[in-house]
């Protein structure tokens, strides 16, 4: 009973390595999508200093640190 336990353990370990083995083959060959054209808007923070609201707060501060502080 031995011997049958091992021989059905190992033909389960071959066979567990033949289709572990088949799938890394598959996924290895699996092509990957294509990545689009070359992006032609800014990035991240970028993008954001470009937005015409970020201009205007931009502004409005540099004018605050202008004035000098009335009482």
């Amino acid at each position: 009973m031995d011997a049958e336990s091992r021989g059905g353990r190992f033909s389960s370990f071959v066979i567990g390595g033949v289709v572990g083995a088949s799938a890394a083959i598959a996924a290895a060959r699996r092509r990957r999508p294509r990545r689009g054209p070359a992006r032609r808007t800014p990035q991240g923070l970028a993008a954001f200093e470009g937005a015409p609201c970020y201009r205007e707060i931009v502004e409005r501060e540099r004018e605050l640190e202008r004035e000098p502080d009335s009482p």
